[in-house]
């Protein structure tokens, strides 16, 4: 009997594979923005049930624009926040949290480590976003309307593995334009290139985003 869903790539071309996303990234970055408000929440418990219902509502937004819908459990396997593997029982995420608090609270004194998390929850709610999408866009040939929970768990541990790689790997080169007729003294200059940098990690880290999902995706294709 053929699976109900598969992860197998398209036969196109690589100017095919980077059309851009059918989803505005504006879009989704409202929902990471949403993401982040929601791992400020100091209260256990919450801000993980809370982080759920805003990605499922996330990927429910992305479905639905590609003309495709979710089963429940699939849309559970994808949104929960905590991953796979996750300890599920409440006592279990409680002792995370607590754990979490406390570590955050040793670290305040070397910086505004209250921003880490809500960072981090917004950057995975919209890789989140992006990769399914782009699952849905130019990955997917399944012609099945709905996506059942098997495929769900493939696509997240392809997504959970390429936000690890493309957050771990070793940065690429980065190759900014050269002023002309440069008037900045050395701190201005300095101070300028710094901000530039990091102006343009979203956009590198989405490049390195793409090319470890499709990457992923491929090798659970031929695994």
């Amino acid at each position: 009997m053929a699976r109900a869903a598969t992860l197998e790539p398209r036969q196109t071309s690589s100017s095919s594979l980077a059309t851009r996303p059918t989803v505005e990234r504006g879009r989704l970055g409202v929902y990471a923005a949403i993401g982040a408000s929601v791992g400020a929440v100091p209260l256990p418990w919450l801000p993980g049930s809370l982080a759920k219902r805003v990605r499922g509502s996330l990927l429910h937004d992305i479905a639905v624009r590609h003309g495709v819908s979710l089963t429940p459990e699939a849309r559970a396997a994808l949104a929960d926040p905590a991953g796979l593997d996750a300890p599920r029982g409440w006592v279990q995420q409680g002792m995370r949290f607590v754990g979490v608090r406390l570590a955050a609270r040793a670290l305040t004194r070397f910086g505004p480590i209250s921003m880490v998390w809500p960072l981090r929850d917004a950057v995975r709610t919209f890789a989140l976003g992006h990769l399914f999408d782009r699952y849905l866009a130019t990955l997917r040939t399944e012609r099945a309307v709905r996506i059942d929970v098997e495929e769900a768990r493939r696509v997240r541990l392809a997504i959970d593995g390429a936000f690890a790689r493309a957050v771990t790997l070793a940065p690429e080169p980065v190759e900014e334009p050269t002023p002309v007729d440069d008037q900045r003294d050395a701190m201005t200059a300095l101070l300028d290139g710094l901000f530039s940098l990091a102006a343009g990690v979203p956009d590198r880290l989405v490049r390195r985003l793409d090319l470890a999902f499709d990457e992923l995706v491929g090798a659970s294709d031929h695994g």
